[in-house]
């Protein structure tokens, strides 16, 4: 069995990363998706879904450098079900509200902003995570 979802959408917040025990690396980071349409009554309804979004690994480091507030991300991945309920994270929110996320493990991240908005050293434009990787002749070892 396989499944797979696709995100494009706003960074809420710069990348954060962290290591495993093992050492392994984990960058984190949230995405917001808006949808815009007209309920039958005729008014304009506005709605936002945040994803918290994990990566991995070297895509984890890449992530963690240039994945900042504001800028446009298409991540795709896997949906990371609740151990306990195997649906979305639920909580309460500070205002006592419900509240719910869904958790996405990354398998590819593409940096949407074009270089106007955002520096970055690659030419702006669509970018792969993966095409950040340094040249053979930039590894220091």
């Amino acid at each position: 069995m396989f499944h797979t979802i696709i995100v494009v959408g706003n960074v809420g917040r710069d990348a954060e990363m962290r290591y495993t025990p093992s050492g392994a690396a984990v960058a984190s980071f949230s995405v917001a998706t808006n949808r815009q349409y007209t309920a039958s009554s005729g008014e304009k309804i506005k709605e936002t879904v945040w994803f918290r979004i994990s990566a991995w690994g070297k895509q984890a480091e890449i992530c963690n450098q240039y994945v900042k507030k504001g800028m446009k991300v298409l991540v795709e991945g896997r949906l990371t079900a609740d151990p306990n309920t195997g649906g979305p994270r639920v909580w309460t929110g500070n205002d006592g509200s419900s509240r719910a996320s869904f958790e996405v493990t990354a398998a590819t991240v593409r940096f949407l902003s074009s270089r106007g908005e955002y520096e970055s050293n690659t030419g702006g434009g669509q970018m792969d995570a993966g095409d950040m990787l340094p040249e053979e002749d930039d590894i220091p070892f």
